[in-house]
Order: C-alpha cells, then sequence, then structure tokens
C-alpha cells in the first residue's frame, strides 16, 4: 500500500478531504434513521482512522491526518444530519459541537497508532515480518 504522500494530489484530496466528509455525510443522515446502523458505522470509522494512519510513514503524520479526518467526519455528521431535519435516534453531546472535538481527539490517537504501526513495518528487515525476533536460548 503506498504512502499518501506517493499518490497524485487528486487522489490525496479525494482520501483526505472527501472520503471523511463522505463518511461522515451518511453518518449524519442515518442518524435520524436509526440508532443502531449509526452506532455501527462510526464503529468502523475508527477502522477507517487506522487505515488513515497507516498512509502515514510515522505516527506523528499519522495524527496530523487525524485531525483532518476527524474534523470533517464529525462536522459533516451534524451538517447532513441538520439538513435532514430528523430527530436524532441516538444520543448527541451537548453542545453538539463536543461530538465534533471528540471525532478529531479519537481521529488523532486512531491515527498516530496507524502511522506507528506502518512506521515500525517500515523499519522492519526484509523478509522478517515486524515484531518477530530471533529466539534466544
Amino acid at each position: 500500500m503506498p504512502l499518501l504522500a506517493e499518490r497524485r494530489p487528486a487522489e490525496q484530496a479525494f482520501i483526505v478531504l472527501v472520503l471523511p466528509s463522505l463518511f461522515g455525510a451518511i453518518c449524519g443522515v442515518l442518524l435520524g434513521v436509526s440508532a443502531g446502523v449509526y452506532t455501527v458505522l462510526t464503529l468502523l470509522g475508527i477502522l477507517g482512522g487506522l487505515v488513515a494512519g497507516y498512509d502515514h510513514a510515522t505516527a506523528s503524520e499519522g495524527a496530523l491526518r487525524g485531525v483532518a479526518g476527524g474534523a470533517l467526519f464529525g462536522t459533516f455528521i451534524l451538517l447532513a444530519h441538520a439538513i435532514t431535519g430528523a430527530h436524532a435516534q441516538a444520543k448527541l453531546p451537548e453542545p453538539h459541537i463536543v461530538l465534533q472535538i471528540a471525532t478529531t481527539l479519537i481521529s488523532v490517537v486512531l491515527g498516530a497508532i496507524g502511522g506507528a504501526v506502518r512506521a515500525r513495518s517500515l523499519r522492519a528487515p526484509a523478509g522478517r515480518p515486524p515484531g518477530i525476533g530471533s529466539i534466544r536460548r
């Protein structure tokens, strides 16, 4: 899987800006439809945060990616939900800006974890999976 920096600029913009915004909008629409579906999708977003971090060579780069992705994800949940005008089927924090702050902070941590995993895999010697060393007796 190539690093984000190795991709074309249009791909980078799509991955960093469009994907978290679109996923947040989908979650925001479904917030007014089903608490269960909304919860499952937002939990799947955790996997997305880890994968987004893995797109970077270091934990700090992954964390910065988390700032962008988490802020967009949370913003578009609220924006799409407001546009639909539907009653929220899951409880939202009050004030709603807490959701944006939470999604951003969680995404920073997930992005850092993903970036750290990628950094470790990049440092692993060829032919040996990361985390597996020789056994000494």
